[in-house]
C-alpha cells in the first residue's frame, strides 16, 4: 500500500514557477524593481521628458506591434475579421466607458475620463511576449494579438476627441494640447502610415525578387536574411521617429520570413523587460495607490464584460476554454505609459494613476493564468486511473524480488 500511494504521487503533474510564471515575466518583475530603486537614487525627470525618452518608448511600441501581427495566424485571422473589427471599435469604445464611467462614479473627477482610455487597449509588446504562454488555441492567439495589435489606433482617437470634453469638463478654458488640430494631424498620419507600408512592401517585394534569382548558397542566404533585419529595424525607427504605428502593425502581416523569427522573438522579449524598466523610472516619481487599484480592477473588469458580452455576438464557434482566456486577456505595458506621458501635459498625476494600474492589471492577468494552469480534480482523477497497470506491475516486481 506504501509503495502504491508513493506511486501515484509520484504520477500526479507537478507544475514549476516557471510553468506557471514565464521566465520573462520573472525578469520584467526583476527590471520594474531596478528601475524604481534607479528613479529613488538618481533624478531622472530630465531623462523622461527628453526627445531620446520619447523616442526610446515609441520604439518599444513598435517592436510591441510588429511581433505582435507578425505571429498572428492569417488564416484564422480571416475567419474572425468580424470579430477583430468588432473589438477594436466598439469593444475599445465600450471598454473605455465602462472604465471612465468606473472612475467617475467612485471619485467624482470628470478629468477621470481620460483615464478610461489610457488602459482601454490591450498591450501588444506584452501579448507578443507572452504568446503561447497559456491554454489558448492557435485562433484565440491571433484573435487576441489582432485585438492587442489593431486598437491603438482607435484608442488614439478617443484619446484626441475625449481629452477636449474632459479637460473642458475640469474646469479648463480653451483646448487641451492634444486635441489641437486633432482632425488633420491624424489625417495627415494616415497618409503617412500608408506610404512607409507601401514602401516597405515595395523594397521587400523587390529584395525577394532579386534574391530568388541568385543561387542558394550560404553567402547568398546570409545577405537575404542581413537584409531583411535591416529592412524591418529601419522600417521601426522611421516609425518611432514619426508615430507611424499602424503602418508598422498592418507591415507584420506582411513581412515575413523564416529569417527573422528568431530576430523578431528576440527584440520582442527584450523590449519586454526594457518597458518594465522604463515603466519602474515613471513610478519612482509617486503613485496615487487607490485610484491606480481602482483603475486597474475596473480595466480588468472591462475586458470580461467585452469578451463575454459582445464578442460571441461576432466570433462563433470558440470553446470554453478561449472564452475564458479571452476574458481573462486584458495586458498593459508600454502603450498605456505612453499615452499616460502624453496626457500627462494636461491632466496632471494622470502617470501618478496609470503606473500603479499597470501593475494591478498585470498582477489579475498572472494570478489568473497561475490559477488556470493549476490541474482540476477532473485531471488529477484521471492521471490517477492512468497507470493502474503500471503500479500493479511495480507491486509484482517487489513480490517477486
Amino acid at each position: 500500500m506504501r509503495a502504491s500511494l508513493r506511486t501515484r504521487l509520484r504520477q500526479l503533474p507537478v507544475r514549476r514557477l516557471p510553468e506557471v510564471v514565464p521566465g520573462i515575466v520573472l525578469g520584467g518583475a526583476g527590471l520594474l524593481v531596478l528601475g524604481v530603486l534607479a528613479g529613488l537614487a538618481v533624478d531622472v525627470s530630465a531623462l523622461t521628458s527628453s526627445g531620446a525618452y520619447v523616442f526610446g518608448a515609441a520604439l518599444l511600441l513598435a517592436v510591441g506591434l510588429y511581433g505582435s501581427t507578425y505571429s498572428i495566424d492569417l488564416k484564422a485571422l480571416r475567419a474572425d475579421l468580424r470579430g477583430v473589427i468588432a473589438a477594436v471599435t466598439l469593444g475599445v469604445v465600450l471598454k473605455a466607458g465602462l472604465i471612465a464611467g468606473t472612475m467617475v462614479l467612485v471619485f467624482g473627477k470628470p478629468e477621470y475620463l481620460v483615464l478610461g482610455i489610457a488602459v482601454a487597449q490591450i498591450d501588444p509588446l506584452s501579448v507578443a511576449a507572452l504568446t503561447g504562454k497559456g491554454r489558448m488555441s492557435p485562433r484565440a492567439q491571433s484573435l487576441l494579438t489582432a485585438w492587442a495589435s489593431f486598437d491603438d489606433p482607435m484608442t488614439v482617437l478617443l484619446t484626441l476627441y475625449l481629452a477636449g470634453y474632459a479637460y473642458t469638463a475640469a474646469g479648463h478654458e480653451g483646448a487641451p494640447e492634444i486635441s489641437r488640430g486633432a482632425g488633420g494631424d491624424y489625417a495627415t498620419g494616415l497618409l503617412f502610415n500608408a506610404v512607409l507600408l507601401v514602401a516597405v512592401v515595395l523594397l521587400w517585394w523587390a529584395g525577394r525578387r532579386a534574391v530568388s534569382r541568385l543561387p542558394d548558397v550560404p553567402a547568398v542566404r546570409r545577405t537575404k536574411a542581413g537584409g531583411a533585419v535591416l529592412l524591418v529595424g529601419a522600417m521601426l525607427v522611421l516609425a518611432a521617429l514619426n508615430q507611424l504605428m499602424l503602418g508598422v502593425a498592418l507591415a507584420g502581416l506582411v513581412l515575413r520570413a523564416g529569417v527573422l523569427d528568431k530576430a523578431v522573438g528576440r527584440a520582442v522579449g527584450g523590449a519586454f523587460l526594457a518597458a518594465f524598466l522604463t515603466l519602474g523610472l515613471l513610478l519612482s516619481h509617486g503613485v496615487e495607490l487607490w485610484p491606480g487599484f481602482v483603475l486597474g480592477v475596473a480595466a480588468f473588469a472591462a475586458q470580461a464584460v467585452v469578451a463575454f458580452g459582445v464578442m460571441p455576438l461576432f466570433v462563433r464557434g470558440l470553446e470554453r476554454g478561449d472564452r475564458i482566456a479571452l476574458g481573462l486577456g486584458q495586458q498593459n505595458g508600454i502603450t498605456a505609459v505612453l499615452i499616460a506621458l502624453t496626457l500627462e501635459r494636461d491632466f496632471p498625476g494622470t502617470a501618478s494613476i496609470v503606473g500603479p494600474a499597470v501593475i494591478t492589471v498585470n498582477l489579475l492577468h498572472g494570478t489568473s493564468q497561475a490559477l488556470r494552469a493549476r490541474p482540476s480534480r477532473r485531471e488529477l482523477s484521471s492521471e490517477g486511473e492512468r497507470h493502474p497497470s503500471y503500479e500493479q506491475d511495480a507491486e509484482d516486481e517487489q513480490s517477486v524480488a
